[in-house]
């Protein structure tokens, strides 16, 4: 697939390139034969790029007169799908991400073919974003984060804590982990000689890049879990682990809802890490993924749960008739 779409791209940049192409000389500059030129003509034509035959001895392949943009080479559903980012893209917590985002999506526009543009004015249309509050990050700072995550290169910046205590931090960058709201890096702090998650809008100045480092094991396969654990170990009063008496897989694939962190213990259990402020609000979202349990912590919900349960079956006694 990613062949052919390469190949795509590099038909529609020589039919731009020059008026009027025969069959065989594309053919000839592609690599391929006659019958995979007129198959890649065909899919570029139900994309609604306006590529027209032209008959005769002298006939080939030609872009419709009007068409001297370089064509973009998407279909309807991804075009779609990048409207729809750079749309929503105002509650991204990037600050001036918006005005960004409208001059970005003009630009795309111009280049899609008429029918996928239709259907992006016609999103564009139904759409009011809701737009996020609180703090943003820098979007300067998220481009020298990530480049020297790919780069392996030492970050040295200023930061302030949850507390607003201000230090400077030599880290190396592992990943960038977007929750919806917020920017996390996971780094390795050098001085503190462990993993740290640092949220991007609290660092207070431009990040400079150091030497280049030999990347360490990360602290988990799955960067997105290891900050949701981290970030609520800090929020939530009550961390909770819990063994579930089904397979992990089994639970993932019956609550599309976020449950907590899954970690299967063997082929029929598996343990539960979530976190929260109210118990009885905990002990509801277990008792509703609907397996029995065993709570191994905080003890305060075991606690609650018996409270619970009594009541309940003072309930349903009375309730019986």
């Amino acid at each position: 697939m990613l062949e052919t779409s390469t190949r795509l791209l590099e038909l529609l940049s020589l039919l731009q390139a020059r008026r009027q192409w025969s069959g065989t000389e594309l053919a000839h500059r592609l690599a391929v034969g006659p019958r995979t030129i007129r198959r890649d003509v065909e899919r570029l034509r139900r994309l609604g790029y306006p590529i027209q035959a032209v008959a005769g001895a002298a006939g080939g392949y030609r872009l419709a007169a009007g068409a001297s943009l370089p064509p973009l080479l998407l279909d309807d559903e991804e075009a779609v799908a990048i409207a729809v980012g750079l749309r929503t893209a105002v509650s991204d917590g990037v600050a001036g991400i918006e005005e960004t985002s409208v001059r970005a999506l003009s630009k795309l526009e111009q280049l899609l073919p008429e029918r996928a543009r239709r259907r992006v004015h016609a999103l564009g249309a139904a759409t009011v974003p809701y737009p996020a509050t609180g703090p943003v990050a820098d979007p300067e700072t998220l481009l020298v984060i990530a480049t020297a995550c790919r780069d392996h290169e030492l970050l040295r910046f200023g930061y302030r804590s949850r507390d607003d205590e201000r230090s400077r931090r030599l880290v190396e960058p592992a990943g960038l982990v977007h929750t919806g709201r917020r920017w996390y890096l996971v780094a390795w702090d050098i001085d503190r000689i462990e993993w740290r998650t640092f949220r991007a809008d609290r660092i207070e100045s431009r990040p400079s890049p150091g030497r280049r480092f030999t990347p360490r094991s990360l602290p988990a396969e799955n960067l997105a879990a290891y900050v949701a654990e981290r970030v609520s170990a800090v929020r939530d009063r009550f961390q909770v682990r819990i063994i579930l008496r089904a397979p992990a897989a089994t639970i993932r694939a019956q609550h599309r809802y976020h449950l907590g962190t899954l970690e299967p213990i063997d082929e029929q259990t598996c343990l539960l890490r979530t976190a929260g402020e109210w118990l009885d609000g905990i002990a509801l979202h277990v008792v509703s993924i609907g397996v029995d349990f065993e709570i191994l912590e905080p003890p305060e919900l075991v606690a609650r749960i018996a409270v619970l349960a009594e009541r309940f079956t003072r309930a349903a006694a009375r309730s019986s008739g």
